[in-house]
């Protein structure tokens, strides 16, 4: 029997999660008081704090978008609190056709090849990165030669230390493939543990090894991890996991896609009221920075304006 639901277009969705809180609150009668870029306002006795269209609560540690605030404070559902910021714009009432999945393909490691040889240079040679950083994450089977193709493989393992994710990069001078692992689960992408309290997330596995490279200094201390691509999945993860790591680094590319992941990631942070820095690349992405250091900038890390 086919659900019912009411339909809303994305648009409506977004424009109803994008409802500034301030102007909101205010057309309620509501009192702000201002703290710096961001503004507080009473629940009863406890503050909550607003910024844009995010909300922090800050004595039960929960927040969300606009859509989230109204459900909350004004008891709304899904629907409703859409509607309601929409101006009382309801959506149409449809039929939901059932889905049908196709069973996931297995995930399999890509079989080794018996030496590293091409890894190493390509990864040394055509990508700048440091021979000892290299040979850390081989040794602890997180790096590898695929037999066939002679592929980089990145491996990404959870606590138990059963591989669960894989990343492959040619290394071919006229390769330019990269990709997942059919079914390679995101949440344990390309990583390294360490026991300090900062983790610096990235886009790429080469990125990440080569802001390494760039700052060797006891850096198998502090964790890394890369989203082999641009999912926060593989951070939250971490966070879950590691009660030790209390600030988080946003070190994505320096481009329009990686300003919207960026801006996008660290909107959850706040709303999770985790203390984040954004470093940006001077050029486009960390390797660049990595391999033509006279062209960088004297700022190593500038912030990202958001």
């Amino acid at each position: 029997m086919p659900k019912k639901y009411v339909h809303f277009t994305d648009e409506q969705k977004e424009q109803a999660r994008q409802t500034d809180l301030c102007e909101l609150l205010r057309s309620q009668g509501e009192t702000l008081k201002r703290s710096g870029s961001e503004y507080e306002w009473k629940d009863g006795s406890q503050k909550v704090t607003i910024r844009g269209n995010l909300w922090f609560h800050q004595y039960d540690q929960q927040g969300g978008d606009a859509i989230d605030f109204v459900r909350r404070f004004y008891n709304k559902d899904y629907p409703e609190a859409v509607s309601y910021l929409l101006g009382g714009c309801n959506g149409m009432l449809s039929e939901s056709p059932p889905i049908e999945r196709k069973p996931p393909k297995p995930f399999e490691l890509p079989p080794r090849n018996e030496n590293m040889r091409r890894v190493y240079a390509y990864l040394i040679n055509r990508r700048g990165i440091d021979r000892d950083v290299i040979y850390t994450f081989a040794h602890c089977g997180l790096i590898y030669e695929s037999e066939k193709y002679h592929n980089v493989v990145f491996v990404g393992k959870d606590n138990q230390g059963i591989p669960r994710h894989i990343h492959k990069r040619g290394t071919a001078s006229e390769s330019i493939y990269k990709g997942n692992a059919d079914s390679s689960i995101p949440e344990f992408s390309f990583h390294w543990n360490g026991k300090s309290d900062k983790i610096y997330l990235f886009e790429a596995p080469i990125d990440m090894l080569s802001f390494i490279t760039m700052h060797k200094e006891n850096w198998q201390q502090h964790s890394y991890a890369a989203c082999c691509g641009v999912s926060d999945r593989v951070l939250f993860q971490m966070l879950n996991d590691n009660p030790n790591l209390k600030t988080v680094y946003l070190c994505l590319d320096n481009d329009e896609g990686g300003e919207k992941a960026t801006k996008r990631i660290s909107d959850k942070l706040f709303i999770h009221g985790i203390d984040h820095e954004i470093l940006v690349p001077n050029l486009k992405d960390w390797n660049e920075d990595l391999l033509n250091p006279t062209e960088s900038e004297e700022d190593e890390c500038p912030a990202l304006q958001l």
